[in-house]
Protein backbone atom coordinates (compact mmCIF):
# COMPACT_ATOMS: atom_id res chain seq x y z
CA UNK A 1 0.00 0.00 0.00
CA UNK A 2 1.24 3.69 -0.96
CA UNK A 3 2.42 5.33 2.18
CA UNK A 4 0.19 8.46 1.18
CA UNK A 5 -3.07 6.32 1.24
CA UNK A 6 -1.61 5.24 4.88
CA UNK A 7 -3.34 7.26 8.16
CA UNK A 8 -0.01 8.52 9.50
CA UNK A 9 0.89 7.88 13.24
CA UNK A 10 -0.72 10.61 15.77
CA UNK A 11 0.60 9.84 18.73
CA UNK A 12 -1.47 8.10 22.24
CA UNK A 13 -2.77 11.01 23.79
CA UNK A 14 -4.76 9.85 26.58
CA UNK A 15 -8.33 11.46 26.64
CA UNK A 16 -8.64 11.53 30.40
CA UNK A 17 -9.47 15.77 30.68
CA UNK A 18 -12.50 15.95 32.47
CA UNK A 19 -15.07 19.18 32.00
CA UNK A 20 -14.40 20.83 35.31
CA UNK A 21 -10.76 20.22 34.62
CA UNK A 22 -10.50 22.02 31.51
CA UNK A 23 -12.51 24.68 32.82
CA UNK A 24 -9.52 25.39 35.48
CA UNK A 25 -6.89 24.89 33.06
CA UNK A 26 -8.38 28.12 31.41
CA UNK A 27 -9.49 29.95 34.96
CA UNK A 28 -6.39 29.52 36.62
CA UNK A 29 -3.87 30.21 33.86
CA UNK A 30 -5.64 33.68 33.13
CA UNK A 31 -5.83 34.47 37.11
CA UNK A 32 -2.52 33.90 37.98
CA UNK A 33 -0.40 36.06 40.68
CA UNK A 34 -1.34 39.09 38.38
CA UNK A 35 -4.86 39.73 40.26
CA UNK A 36 -3.43 39.98 43.25
CA UNK A 37 -0.35 42.16 42.47
CA UNK A 38 -1.86 44.22 39.98
CA UNK A 39 -5.16 45.75 41.58
CA UNK A 40 -2.54 48.59 43.45
CA UNK A 41 -0.83 49.44 39.83
CA UNK A 42 -4.39 49.16 38.02
CA UNK A 43 -6.26 51.62 40.88
CA UNK A 44 -2.99 54.21 40.76
CA UNK A 45 -3.34 54.48 37.11
CA UNK A 46 -7.06 54.69 36.03
CA UNK A 47 -9.04 54.73 39.70
CA UNK A 48 -10.65 51.71 40.99
CA UNK A 49 -14.08 52.21 39.30
CA UNK A 50 -12.79 52.54 35.83
CA UNK A 51 -10.13 49.44 36.15
CA UNK A 52 -13.36 47.55 36.66
CA UNK A 53 -14.73 48.72 34.04
CA UNK A 54 -11.60 47.79 31.88
CA UNK A 55 -10.93 44.70 32.89
CA UNK A 56 -14.77 43.77 32.36
CA UNK A 57 -14.85 45.12 28.49
CA UNK A 58 -11.38 43.23 28.49
CA UNK A 59 -13.36 39.87 28.97
CA UNK A 60 -16.11 40.73 26.78
CA UNK A 61 -13.79 41.17 23.81
CA UNK A 62 -12.19 38.01 24.44
CA UNK A 63 -15.20 36.61 24.41
CA UNK A 64 -15.71 37.73 21.01
CA UNK A 65 -12.32 36.49 19.95
CA UNK A 66 -13.22 32.79 21.98
CA UNK A 67 -16.48 32.06 19.52
CA UNK A 68 -13.37 31.84 17.12
CA UNK A 69 -11.58 29.33 18.91
CA UNK A 70 -14.97 28.06 20.06
CA UNK A 71 -16.20 26.40 16.67
CA UNK A 72 -12.96 25.73 15.10
CA UNK A 73 -12.36 23.24 18.11
CA UNK A 74 -15.39 21.53 17.23
CA UNK A 75 -14.27 20.71 13.85
CA UNK A 76 -10.64 20.43 14.58
CA UNK A 77 -10.37 18.93 18.07
CA UNK A 78 -6.43 18.25 18.01
CA UNK A 79 -3.29 19.14 20.39
CA UNK A 80 -1.56 22.22 19.81
CA UNK A 81 -4.91 24.46 18.64
CA UNK A 82 -3.22 27.14 18.48
CA UNK A 83 -0.76 26.06 15.79
CA UNK A 84 -3.05 23.98 14.24
CA UNK A 85 -5.38 26.96 13.38
CA UNK A 86 -2.44 29.14 11.43
CA UNK A 87 -2.07 25.73 9.82
CA UNK A 88 -5.34 25.74 8.17
CA UNK A 89 -6.20 29.52 7.51
CA UNK A 90 -2.44 29.89 6.20
CA UNK A 91 -0.14 27.26 6.03
CA UNK A 92 3.36 25.55 6.99
CA UNK A 93 4.93 28.76 6.92
CA UNK A 94 2.58 31.17 8.60
CA UNK A 95 1.77 28.39 11.32
CA UNK A 96 5.59 28.06 12.32
CA UNK A 97 6.13 31.37 13.28
CA UNK A 98 2.32 32.31 14.58
CA UNK A 99 3.42 28.96 16.87
CA UNK A 100 6.96 30.12 17.38
CA UNK A 101 5.32 33.52 19.03
CA UNK A 102 2.78 31.71 21.08
CA UNK A 103 4.86 28.80 22.75
CA UNK A 104 7.28 31.59 23.98
CA UNK A 105 4.48 33.75 25.13
CA UNK A 106 3.48 30.69 27.45
CA UNK A 107 7.14 29.70 28.38
CA UNK A 108 7.67 33.35 29.47
CA UNK A 109 4.09 33.03 31.56
CA UNK A 110 5.72 29.97 32.95
CA UNK A 111 9.10 31.25 34.18
CA UNK A 112 7.57 34.78 35.52
CA UNK A 113 5.51 32.45 37.38
CA UNK A 114 8.14 30.46 38.87
CA UNK A 115 10.11 33.72 39.78
CA UNK A 116 6.78 35.53 41.60
CA UNK A 117 7.06 32.71 44.06
CA UNK A 118 10.61 33.24 44.68
CA UNK A 119 9.37 37.13 45.08
CA UNK A 120 6.36 36.12 47.37
CA UNK A 121 8.85 34.26 49.71
CA UNK A 122 11.23 37.45 49.07
CA UNK A 123 8.09 39.54 50.92
CA UNK A 124 6.68 37.27 53.24
CA UNK A 125 11.06 35.91 54.69
CA UNK A 126 13.05 38.83 53.64
CA UNK A 127 15.84 37.05 55.48
CA UNK A 128 15.59 33.70 54.29
CA UNK A 129 15.67 34.66 50.50
CA UNK A 130 18.65 37.70 50.65
CA UNK A 131 21.15 35.34 50.87
CA UNK A 132 24.08 34.65 49.07
CA UNK A 133 23.95 37.65 46.32
CA UNK A 134 25.39 36.96 43.08
CA UNK A 135 25.05 39.96 40.52
CA UNK A 136 23.12 42.97 39.87
CA UNK A 137 20.63 42.92 36.35
CA UNK A 138 19.03 46.20 35.76
CA UNK A 139 18.95 47.34 38.96
CA UNK A 140 17.84 43.87 40.54
CA UNK A 141 19.95 41.72 42.85
CA UNK A 142 20.12 38.02 42.25
CA UNK A 143 20.27 35.95 44.65
CA UNK A 144 21.28 32.18 44.51
CA UNK A 145 18.48 31.21 47.05
CA UNK A 146 15.96 32.97 45.09
CA UNK A 147 17.04 30.80 42.11
CA UNK A 148 17.07 27.55 43.89
CA UNK A 149 13.69 27.82 44.96
CA UNK A 150 12.12 28.83 41.60
CA UNK A 151 14.25 26.32 40.01
CA UNK A 152 13.28 23.36 42.38
CA UNK A 153 9.56 24.39 41.79
CA UNK A 154 9.81 24.39 37.89
CA UNK A 155 11.25 20.99 38.48
CA UNK A 156 8.17 19.37 40.16
CA UNK A 157 5.47 21.34 37.66
CA UNK A 158 7.64 19.28 35.24
CA UNK A 159 7.87 15.80 37.01
CA UNK A 160 3.90 16.36 37.49
CA UNK A 161 3.34 17.34 33.79
CA UNK A 162 5.28 14.03 32.87
CA UNK A 163 2.67 12.37 34.94
CA UNK A 164 -0.21 13.23 32.41
CA UNK A 165 -3.13 15.45 31.79
CA UNK A 166 -5.32 13.74 34.59
CA UNK A 167 -2.88 14.56 37.23
CA UNK A 168 -2.05 18.15 36.36
CA UNK A 169 -6.34 18.74 35.57
CA UNK A 170 -6.93 17.11 38.72
CA UNK A 171 -4.42 19.51 40.79
CA UNK A 172 -5.46 23.23 39.04
CA UNK A 173 -8.71 22.04 39.82
CA UNK A 174 -8.19 21.61 43.52
CA UNK A 175 -6.03 25.19 43.21
CA UNK A 176 -8.48 26.87 41.58
CA UNK A 177 -10.98 25.56 44.32
CA UNK A 178 -8.46 27.07 46.85
CA UNK A 179 -7.78 30.14 45.23
CA UNK A 180 -11.73 30.75 44.78
CA UNK A 181 -12.53 30.18 48.36
CA UNK A 182 -9.78 32.54 49.52
CA UNK A 183 -10.94 35.35 47.27
CA UNK A 184 -14.78 35.50 48.28
CA UNK A 185 -13.49 35.08 52.18
CA UNK A 186 -11.38 38.17 51.62
CA UNK A 187 -14.04 40.04 49.50
CA UNK A 188 -16.42 39.52 52.32
CA UNK A 189 -14.16 40.13 55.36
CA UNK A 190 -13.52 43.43 53.38
CA UNK A 191 -16.78 44.73 54.53
CA UNK A 192 -15.72 44.55 58.52
CA UNK A 193 -11.90 45.78 58.25
CA UNK A 194 -11.16 48.37 60.14
CA UNK A 195 -10.12 50.78 57.21
CA UNK A 196 -13.20 50.19 55.17
CA UNK A 197 -14.77 53.04 53.36
CA UNK A 198 -16.30 53.38 50.01
CA UNK A 199 -15.06 57.10 49.88
CA UNK A 200 -11.09 55.30 49.05
CA UNK A 201 -12.89 54.61 46.07
CA UNK A 202 -12.74 58.34 44.47
CA UNK A 203 -11.10 59.10 42.39
CA UNK A 204 -13.40 56.72 40.56
CA UNK A 205 -11.29 56.72 37.41
CA UNK A 206 -7.65 58.24 39.17
CA UNK A 207 -5.97 61.03 39.17
CA UNK A 208 -4.32 60.74 36.02
CA UNK A 209 -7.00 60.73 33.02
CA UNK A 210 -10.60 61.11 31.73
CA UNK A 211 -12.76 58.33 32.13
CA UNK A 212 -12.29 57.18 28.02
CA UNK A 213 -8.42 57.04 28.68
CA UNK A 214 -8.78 55.33 32.16
CA UNK A 215 -10.53 52.40 31.17
CA UNK A 216 -8.60 52.41 27.24
CA UNK A 217 -5.41 51.76 29.48
CA UNK A 218 -7.04 48.99 31.30
CA UNK A 219 -8.25 46.97 28.40
CA UNK A 220 -5.28 47.55 26.79
CA UNK A 221 -3.85 44.78 28.94
CA UNK A 222 -6.84 42.34 28.45
CA UNK A 223 -4.73 40.12 25.86
CA UNK A 224 -2.51 39.91 28.82
CA UNK A 225 -4.58 39.59 32.06
CA UNK A 226 -6.81 36.68 30.25
CA UNK A 227 -4.13 35.00 28.13
CA UNK A 228 -4.84 31.41 29.17
CA UNK A 229 -8.39 30.68 27.88
CA UNK A 230 -6.79 29.63 24.87
CA UNK A 231 -5.02 26.97 27.06
CA UNK A 232 -8.07 25.27 26.38
CA UNK A 233 -7.69 24.39 22.68
CA UNK A 234 -4.51 22.87 23.24
CA UNK A 235 -5.47 20.33 25.11
CA UNK A 236 -8.64 19.44 23.02
CA UNK A 237 -6.90 15.96 22.02
CA UNK A 238 -7.39 15.08 25.16
CA UNK A 239 -11.14 15.98 26.52
CA UNK A 240 -13.18 13.12 27.46
CA UNK A 241 -16.34 14.98 26.59
CA UNK A 242 -17.59 16.56 23.67
CA UNK A 243 -15.66 19.62 21.20
CA UNK A 244 -18.80 21.46 20.99
CA UNK A 245 -18.32 22.40 24.74
CA UNK A 246 -15.64 24.71 24.38
CA UNK A 247 -16.64 27.69 23.99
CA UNK A 248 -19.20 27.16 26.97
CA UNK A 249 -15.91 26.92 29.55
CA UNK A 250 -14.06 29.51 27.52
CA UNK A 251 -16.59 32.02 28.27
CA UNK A 252 -17.17 30.53 32.36
CA UNK A 253 -13.46 30.61 32.37
CA UNK A 254 -13.41 34.52 31.36
CA UNK A 255 -16.22 35.02 33.38
CA UNK A 256 -15.05 33.80 36.48
CA UNK A 257 -11.62 35.28 36.02
CA UNK A 258 -13.29 38.85 35.31
CA UNK A 259 -15.13 38.28 38.54
CA UNK A 260 -11.99 37.68 40.25
CA UNK A 261 -10.07 40.58 38.89
CA UNK A 262 -12.50 42.99 40.08
CA UNK A 263 -13.62 41.34 43.34
CA UNK A 264 -9.73 42.05 44.14
CA UNK A 265 -9.73 45.31 42.66
CA UNK A 266 -12.86 46.80 44.55
CA UNK A 267 -11.13 45.14 47.73
CA UNK A 268 -7.83 46.77 47.30
CA UNK A 269 -9.70 50.46 46.38
CA UNK A 270 -12.15 50.42 49.53
CA UNK A 271 -9.43 49.61 51.96
CA UNK A 272 -6.67 51.43 50.72
CA UNK A 273 -6.96 55.30 51.69
CA UNK A 274 -5.28 56.50 48.89
CA UNK A 275 -2.11 54.93 50.38
CA UNK A 276 0.18 54.45 47.49
CA UNK A 277 2.55 51.57 48.71
CA UNK A 278 4.49 49.38 46.24
CA UNK A 279 2.21 46.41 46.70
CA UNK A 280 -0.66 48.01 47.42
CA UNK A 281 -2.85 44.68 47.83
CA UNK A 282 -0.62 43.63 50.44
CA UNK A 283 -0.10 46.63 52.49
CA UNK A 284 -3.85 47.28 52.43
CA UNK A 285 -4.84 43.18 53.70
CA UNK A 286 -2.15 43.34 56.29
CA UNK A 287 -3.35 46.74 57.89
CA UNK A 288 -6.73 45.77 57.94
CA UNK A 289 -6.65 41.77 59.00
CA UNK A 290 -2.93 41.80 60.28
CA UNK A 291 -0.34 38.99 59.59
CA UNK A 292 -3.23 36.37 59.20
CA UNK A 293 -4.38 38.30 56.56
CA UNK A 294 -1.60 38.50 55.10
CA UNK A 295 -0.99 34.62 55.12
CA UNK A 296 -4.78 34.02 53.84
CA UNK A 297 -3.95 36.21 50.90
CA UNK A 298 -0.41 34.34 50.56
CA UNK A 299 -2.56 31.23 49.83
CA UNK A 300 -4.04 32.61 47.58
CA UNK A 301 -1.35 34.07 45.36
CA UNK A 302 0.62 30.42 46.05
CA UNK A 303 -2.42 29.03 44.24
CA UNK A 304 -2.26 31.50 41.37
CA UNK A 305 1.30 30.85 41.27
CA UNK A 306 0.82 27.38 41.00
CA UNK A 307 -2.26 27.27 38.30
CA UNK A 308 0.14 29.33 35.89
CA UNK A 309 2.95 27.05 36.27
CA UNK A 310 0.79 24.44 35.55
CA UNK A 311 -1.50 25.17 33.04
CA UNK A 312 0.93 27.04 31.00
CA UNK A 313 3.47 23.78 30.93
CA UNK A 314 0.65 21.65 29.66
CA UNK A 315 -0.65 24.33 26.79
CA UNK A 316 3.07 24.87 25.71
CA UNK A 317 3.84 21.06 25.73
CA UNK A 318 0.63 20.17 23.94
CA UNK A 319 1.55 22.96 20.93
CA UNK A 320 5.09 22.14 20.75
CA UNK A 321 4.04 18.15 20.45
CA UNK A 322 2.07 18.98 17.71
CA UNK A 323 4.64 20.46 15.68
CA UNK A 324 7.17 18.02 16.49
CA UNK A 325 4.15 15.57 15.28
CA UNK A 326 3.94 17.06 12.25
CA UNK A 327 7.94 17.50 11.39
CA UNK A 328 7.92 21.70 11.26
CA UNK A 329 10.10 21.42 14.53
CA UNK A 330 12.02 17.83 15.01
CA UNK A 331 9.81 14.98 15.95
CA UNK A 332 11.47 14.21 18.80
CA UNK A 333 9.41 16.55 20.97
CA UNK A 334 6.65 14.46 19.91
CA UNK A 335 7.52 11.21 21.43
CA UNK A 336 5.27 10.14 24.28
CA UNK A 337 6.17 9.03 27.45
CA UNK A 338 5.70 4.85 27.68
CA UNK A 339 3.43 4.69 30.75
CA UNK A 340 2.16 8.32 30.84
CA UNK A 341 1.19 9.24 27.47
CA UNK A 342 2.45 12.49 27.82
CA UNK A 343 5.48 14.39 25.38
CA UNK A 344 7.42 14.53 28.03
CA UNK A 345 10.78 15.43 25.83
CA UNK A 346 8.54 18.77 24.81
CA UNK A 347 7.80 19.24 28.87
CA UNK A 348 11.57 18.27 29.69
CA UNK A 349 12.93 21.02 26.68
CA UNK A 350 10.41 23.53 28.04
CA UNK A 351 11.37 23.46 31.86
CA UNK A 352 14.75 23.52 30.48
CA UNK A 353 14.39 26.55 28.82
CA UNK A 354 12.51 27.95 31.95
CA UNK A 355 15.06 27.61 34.32
CA UNK A 356 17.69 29.89 32.63
CA UNK A 357 14.69 32.73 34.00
CA UNK A 358 15.33 32.83 37.84
CA UNK A 359 19.08 33.85 36.51
CA UNK A 360 18.02 37.30 34.91
CA UNK A 361 16.37 39.26 37.70
CA UNK A 362 12.78 39.83 37.99
CA UNK A 363 13.17 43.23 35.85
CA UNK A 364 15.17 41.77 32.68
CA UNK A 365 12.41 39.18 32.98
CA UNK A 366 9.34 41.51 32.71
CA UNK A 367 10.84 43.05 29.50
CA UNK A 368 10.60 39.75 27.81
CA UNK A 369 7.41 38.70 29.16
CA UNK A 370 5.75 42.03 28.12
CA UNK A 371 7.36 41.29 24.95
CA UNK A 372 5.32 37.77 24.81
CA UNK A 373 2.06 39.87 25.07
CA UNK A 374 2.67 40.35 21.34
CA UNK A 375 3.04 36.73 20.46
CA UNK A 376 -0.14 35.86 22.49
CA UNK A 377 -2.10 38.69 20.24
CA UNK A 378 -0.75 37.03 16.96
CA UNK A 379 -2.39 33.62 17.65
CA UNK A 380 -5.22 35.87 18.78
CA UNK A 381 -5.81 37.59 15.50
CA UNK A 382 -4.46 34.08 13.11
CA UNK A 383 -6.91 32.19 14.82
CA UNK A 384 -9.81 34.85 13.85
CA UNK A 385 -8.88 35.21 10.33
CA UNK A 386 -8.40 31.42 10.16
CA UNK A 387 -12.02 30.79 11.36
CA UNK A 388 -12.86 33.85 9.26
CA UNK A 389 -11.80 32.03 6.18
CA UNK A 390 -13.58 28.75 7.33
CA UNK A 391 -16.77 29.79 8.10
CA UNK A 392 -19.16 30.48 5.25
CA UNK A 393 -22.31 33.04 4.63
CA UNK A 394 -22.95 30.43 1.83
CA UNK A 395 -26.18 28.09 2.80
CA UNK A 396 -24.83 25.30 0.02
CA UNK A 397 -21.62 25.38 2.16
CA UNK A 398 -20.74 22.50 5.14
CA UNK A 399 -19.23 25.11 6.78
CA UNK A 400 -22.20 27.30 6.76
CA UNK A 401 -22.07 29.31 9.43
CA UNK A 402 -23.06 32.85 9.40
CA UNK A 403 -22.75 33.69 13.15
CA UNK A 404 -19.30 32.38 13.47
CA UNK A 405 -18.16 34.25 10.29
CA UNK A 406 -19.39 37.79 11.65
CA UNK A 407 -17.94 37.05 14.98
CA UNK A 408 -14.72 35.76 13.22
CA UNK A 409 -14.29 38.87 11.79
CA UNK A 410 -14.95 41.19 14.22
CA UNK A 411 -12.93 39.10 16.27
CA UNK A 412 -10.06 39.95 14.12
CA UNK A 413 -9.97 43.14 14.31
CA UNK A 414 -10.04 43.41 17.67
CA UNK A 415 -7.11 41.20 18.08
CA UNK A 416 -5.27 43.20 15.28
CA UNK A 417 -6.23 46.86 17.77
CA UNK A 418 -4.60 44.93 20.55
CA UNK A 419 -1.72 44.21 18.88
CA UNK A 420 -1.40 47.77 17.47
CA UNK A 421 -1.92 49.43 21.26
CA UNK A 422 1.53 46.93 22.10
CA UNK A 423 3.32 47.83 19.42
CA UNK A 424 2.61 51.76 18.41
CA UNK A 425 5.39 53.59 20.70
CA UNK A 426 2.11 56.10 21.50
CA UNK A 427 0.02 53.99 22.43
CA UNK A 428 -0.96 53.73 26.68
CA UNK A 429 0.31 49.88 26.14
CA UNK A 430 3.02 49.76 23.93
CA UNK A 431 6.21 48.05 24.74
CA UNK A 432 8.93 49.70 26.74
CA UNK A 433 12.24 49.37 24.22
CA UNK A 434 13.81 46.58 26.29
CA UNK A 435 10.93 44.20 25.31
CA UNK A 436 11.25 45.71 21.37
CA UNK A 437 14.74 44.82 21.56
CA UNK A 438 13.26 41.61 23.04
CA UNK A 439 10.87 40.71 20.13
CA UNK A 440 13.76 41.63 17.85
CA UNK A 441 15.91 39.10 19.47
CA UNK A 442 13.64 36.49 19.28
CA UNK A 443 12.34 37.62 15.65
CA UNK A 444 15.53 37.14 14.88
CA UNK A 445 15.91 33.46 16.12
CA UNK A 446 13.16 32.28 14.85
CA UNK A 447 14.39 33.41 11.44
CA UNK A 448 17.30 31.55 11.69
CA UNK A 449 15.64 28.73 12.52
CA UNK A 450 13.01 29.03 9.78
CA UNK A 451 15.47 29.25 7.41
CA UNK A 452 17.59 25.81 9.40
CA UNK A 453 13.86 24.03 9.17
CA UNK A 454 13.26 25.08 5.57
CA UNK A 455 14.48 22.65 3.44
CA UNK A 456 12.44 19.96 5.43
CA UNK A 457 9.28 21.96 5.11
CA UNK A 458 9.59 22.12 1.24
CA UNK A 459 9.55 18.41 1.29
CA UNK A 460 6.47 17.84 3.11
CA UNK A 461 3.32 15.80 1.64
CA UNK A 462 0.53 18.24 1.87
CA UNK A 463 -1.75 15.20 2.36
CA UNK A 464 -0.17 13.51 5.37
CA UNK A 465 0.83 17.23 6.98
CA UNK A 466 -3.33 17.81 7.15
CA UNK A 467 -3.44 14.42 8.68
CA UNK A 468 -0.77 15.40 11.22
CA UNK A 469 -1.86 18.35 12.40
CA UNK A 470 -5.54 18.35 11.71
CA UNK A 471 -6.38 14.87 11.91
CA UNK A 472 -8.40 16.06 8.20
CA UNK A 473 -6.97 14.85 4.93
CA UNK A 474 -5.93 18.20 2.97
CA UNK A 475 -8.36 17.64 0.18
CA UNK A 476 -11.27 17.54 2.39
CA UNK A 477 -9.88 20.94 4.42
CA UNK A 478 -9.53 22.78 0.87
CA UNK A 479 -13.30 21.12 0.24
CA UNK A 480 -14.75 23.24 3.51
CA UNK A 481 -12.46 26.59 2.39
CA UNK A 482 -13.63 26.77 -1.21
CA UNK A 483 -17.22 25.81 -0.56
Amino acid sequence: MNKKNQNPDRGDLQQNLSEKFVWAIAYGSCIGWGSFILPGDWIQSSGPIAASIGIFIGALLMIIIAVSYGALVERFPVSGGGFAFSFLGFGRYVSFFSAWFLTFGYICVVALNATAFSLLIKFLLPDVIEFGKLYTIAGWDVYITEILIASILLLVFMLISIKGASVSGSLQYYFCVAMVVVVVLLFIGSFFGSNYSLDNLKPYNGTHYGWFHAIIMIVAVAPWAYVGFDNIPQTAEEFDFPPNKTFKLIVYSLLAASMTYIMMILYTGWLSGGSSDLWLTGSVTREAFGTIGLGVLSIAIIMGIFTGLNGFLLSSSRLLFSMGRSGIMPSLFSKLHKRYKTPYVAIMFLVAITLIAPWLGRTALTWIVDMSSTGVSIAYLVTCLAAAKLFSFNKESQTYGPVYKVFAIIGSIFSFIFLLLLLLPFSPASLSMPSYIALGGWTILGLVFFFIRLPKLRRMDKDELSQLILDTRKRDVEKMIEE
